[in-house]
């Protein structure tokens, strides 16, 4: 048992070693894809479709305004159903493959356990695709920092200007310091790299199921409502890791701490702004703000108090105080799994 959970506790550390020097090659198949297309299936298949329907992401901030009647009912059964389904597949199955890897030997189980951390952590490929924000900004190329910048977010970004852009792109990073690295990392304490697929089945029936349009509201609200629960306790440690390192990472603690005790509510979700607002402090920006989503604008609260302007090079910050408080995060977490191996 001892040895099982040091070495599950080593992978942690291997897989994010391997993520931060290599991130996810482009042209090798990853599970993750496999978790989209298998949620894919279960929306084609489960939910029954509206005559004219929206069929943009709205993002959690609007709904319909309309009572549910007996197809709304269903599809919100039916999204039940979809929820617990690919769980438990993206569950499994990864843990029948460690469980057959322990069998034929240590080792096996060391590299599968590893290789699986590995695609389960995002950051190395959050930073750079940010990054290719930051290098078009810094060129001149508005038009290719749009393009990239809408690769890493949902709204409409040709109605951006230069630093509109830039705001968009600092504001993926922050919230998805939570989503992509430590939430993972959290529930790896816990569960190994099972419970890492468990967390990224979730957030991915979020950003693909989760909207409160004409088309997802009631489809994908049991998707919205568990990725809201799984992540209320990742989304504040985020939070605070953030604050903690903000003075290694050359940023304001004081303004962090400020901020984030002010504006981490301001957000449809109980947990997005809990690292948008403490990145906004630390920086000394404001973020956030009204949105458009498929053509139509959407009102948000700011985030943060507007003390400078913001600059591409805060592209290149968001991501290092993303780097340093997944480490934290991190040190702490093999810390524990080191000290309870020693006691098993």
């Amino acid at each position: 048992m001892a040895d099982w959970f040091m070495l599950q506790t080593l992978s942690l550390a291997v897989g994010f070693i391997i993520d931060f020097f290599v991130g996810d090659p482009y042209k090798l198949p990853h599970p993750i894809c496999a978790i989209g297309n298998l949620i894919a299936w279960f929306d084609k298949s489960l939910r029954i479709s509206r005559p004219n329907e929206s069929d943009f992401n709205a993002g959690k901030s609007e709904g319909a305004a309309r009572e549910p009647d007996e197809t709304d009912r269903k599809n919100f059964r039916r999204g039940v159903i979809t929820v617990m389904s690919v769980a438990a597949i993206s569950t499994l199955t990864p843990a029948a493959i460690l469980i057959l890897c322990w069998l034929l030997h240590p080792v096996a189980y060391l590299v599968a356990s590893s290789v699986m951390c590995w695609q389960i952590l995002a950051a190395r490929q959050l930073a750079r695709e940010s990054k290719k924000v930051e290098r078009a900004l810094e060129s001149g190329d508005v038009e290719v920092a749009r393009y990239a910048v809408s690769m890493i977010v949902g709204r409409d970004t040709k109605v951006l200007d230069q630093n509109g852009i830039c705001r968009a792109a600092v504001e993926t990073v922050a919230e998805n310091a939570s989503d992509g690295v430590v939430a993972p990392l959290c529930f790896m304490l816990l569960f190994g790299p099972v419970g890492g697929f468990f967390y990224k089945s979730i957030n991915t029936m979020d950003s693909m199921l989760g909207y409160k349009n004409d088309k997802y509201l009631y489809f994908g609200r049991a998707a919205a409502k568990t990725d809201d629960f799984v992540n209320f306790i990742p989304a504040r440690v985020s939070a605070l890791a953030m604050i903690i390192v903000s003075p290694v990472c050359g940023l304001d603690i004081n303004g962090a701490w400020k901020i984030f005790k002010r504006d981490r509510m301001k957000h449809a979700s109980p947990n997005s702004a809990q690292t948008e607002s403490v990145c906004a402090g630390a920086l000394g920006l404001r973020l956030a703000g009204d949105a458009v989503y498929g053509g139509v604008v959407h009102k948000k609260e700011y985030i943060g108090d507007p003390i400078r302007e913001i600059e591409p090079r805060d592209i290149t910050r968001a991501n290092r105080l993303m780097y340093v408080s997944s480490a934290l995060v991190l040190i702490l977490i093999l810390a524990v799994r080191t000290a309870v191996s020693l006691c098993l």
